[in-house]
């Protein structure tokens, strides 16, 4: 059997292992709780959109892409511009794949935003940080590491309702990219006047295509000693 074909199958044995969630968020000194997608039940009020399960979405154009099924929440949460926000996972085994947050500015109150439209950007992201596309060097090994991804709001970045959606993109199959993204409501404060200038706004579902050389690398057959994540370049908070 071939490397690339055992692989495969190895993935595949692993996939309910290996797929996760963020399941909390620390901000400053408070944890805020997420949701638990497998004790619905149970789970507390939190700032996070309700999620029915760990499984991947596989196509771009599917309406699991923004927030894994989930359209509103309890709660929200209160950051500074500058301030770190910190998403826990309670398991992630796959080390192959980016790292990509996004935010979106609400119109209005949080009832009545659910992300839709050309008003997401990155945050933050990491790739490919070495050379070999099939190593562990990768944004989606340091979850494995750490179980756990912090992103700084952009300093310069206005006041008001925002949602952020933390997004893991699993390339460790072959030929069948998998996505996992989860979104929660923040009340973004401070004295900031800046807003990401068009060309780095995006909608979700719709970011980039099923055919973008991010989504459809083959990690283990390509040639290739540097990766480009798909839907542009992050959001640094410069004034617009």
């Amino acid at each position: 059997m071939s490397f690339k074909a055992l692989a495969s199958v190895l993935a595949l044995a692993s996939a309910v292992a290996g797929h996760g969630a963020v399941t909390s968020y620390t901000i400053g000194s408070t944890t805020y709780p997420g949701y638990d997608g497998f004790a619905p039940a149970t789970s507390p009020k939190t700032i996070q959109f309700p999620w029915p399960d760990y499984n991947p979405t596989l196509t771009v154009t599917d309406a699991k892409m923004r927030c894994n099924g989930g359209t509103t929440a309890q709660l929200s949460a209160s950051v500074a511009a500058g301030e770190n926000v910190t998403a826990v996972y309670k398991q992630w085994t796959h080390q192959q794949g980016p790292v990509m947050v996004w935010m979106f500015k609400c119109a209005g109150d949080f009832a009545s935003c659910d992300g839709d439209g050309k008003g997401w950007f990155k945050i933050d992201q990491m790739g490919l940080f070495g050379t070999a596309l099939d190593s562990n060097d990768w944004g989606t090994a340091m979850v494995v590491k750490n179980l756990e991804w912090s992103s700084v709001i952009p300093k310069s970045l206005a006041p008001g309702n925002y949602l952020i959606r933390h997004e893991l993109l699993a390339l460790h199959q072959a030929n069948t990219p998998q996505f996992y993204a989860e979104c929660a409501q923040l009340v973004v404060t401070g004295s900031g006047t800046a807003a990401p200038p068009a060309d780095f706004l995006f909608s979700i579902p719709g970011y980039a295509p099923q055919s973008d050389p991010g989504i459809t690398i083959d990690i283990y057959s390509s040639k290739a000693t540097t990766y480009t994540c798909p839907g542009g370049p992050v959001w640094s908070g410069f004034a617009a």
